[in-house]
């Protein structure tokens, strides 16, 4: 199998479960939120203002954030000791 290929499994796959779909609206929204508040951290969320929209726990959110980061689909940076994900900009559009 290509790497093409895996690379487009682990994104299916990613975005085949529920949760994980519900976490990147989360994300989508955050982001539309902080550009209109023209946020200084810019467009991202840590953890735990996903946690809050999503109503899950912090473990459940890290399992999916880590999948969804593996797939390609969002990117993490460390501010700190909080990890910051944002959706990669090819992302953002098509949600």
């Amino acid at each position: 199998m290509s790497s093409t290929e895996n690379s487009l499994d682990r994104a299916l796959h990613a975005i085949a479960d529920p949760t994980r779909r519900r976490i990147l609206q989360a994300l989508k929204e955050g982001e539309a939120q902080a550009r209109m508040q023209k946020a200084a951290n810019g467009p991202s969320l840590c953890a735990g203002d996903v946690e809050e929209r999503v109503r899950l726990s912090q473990p459940t959110i890290s399992h999916h954030m880590a999948i969804l980061t593996k797939a390609g689909l969002v990117e993490a940076t460390k501010k700190g000791q909080k990890a910051i994900r944002q959706m990669l900009k090819t992302l953002r559009g098509k949600l």
